[in-house]
């Protein structure tokens, strides 16, 4: 599923670019530059800029059209669920998350790490950047609407 995502993406990249000859600097809207004939085009993106390739054109999609997940901030949300709000120790009170992340921050880190992962098989988040940044599946798949 993730490669077709990766596709419509690819296809939706085109779509926002023109193909553009930067020898003769002139767009090639079709494949093929009229005045030195390459077809050894660059994409460029109006008001962003020109490069070879789609894989920037769909970074900058991505992150003009869609919000990051704060995935640290929805993994202690998904905690705060899952355990009280409250952890009591002798007299004192705690916050739950607060006490974990600070008594433990590689466990809390690696919980975090596999909540990600976990959130990804089940189609909830998506990457494409192994894991630096993460999307709502749901908003990718509505942006991607547009591709058909």
């Amino acid at each position: 599923m993730k490669s077709e995502i990766q596709d419509k993406l690819h296809q939706l990249a085109l779509k926002k670019s023109i193909p553009f000859c930067y020898g003769c600097y002139k767009e090639a809207p079709t494949g093929r530059c009229e005045c030195c004939g390459s077809d050894d085009l660059m994409r460029l993106l109006p008001s962003v800029g020109c490069e070879y390739g789609t894989e920037w054109i769909v970074q900058h999609i991505l992150e003009t059209e869609l919000t990051p997940v704060d995935t640290e901030g929805a993994f202690e949300e998904s905690v705060r669920e899952c355990y009280p709000e409250e952890t009591k120790a002798g007299w004192m009170t705690f916050d739950t998350v607060t006490l974990m992340k600070s008594q433990d921050p590689i466990s809390w880190n690696l919980a975090r790490d596999e909540w990600e992962s976990f959130e990804e098989e089940e189609e909830n988040l998506i990457t494409f950047d192994n894991g630096s940044t993460y999307y709502r599946y749901y908003e990718v798949n509505s942006l991607l609407e547009t591709v058909g």
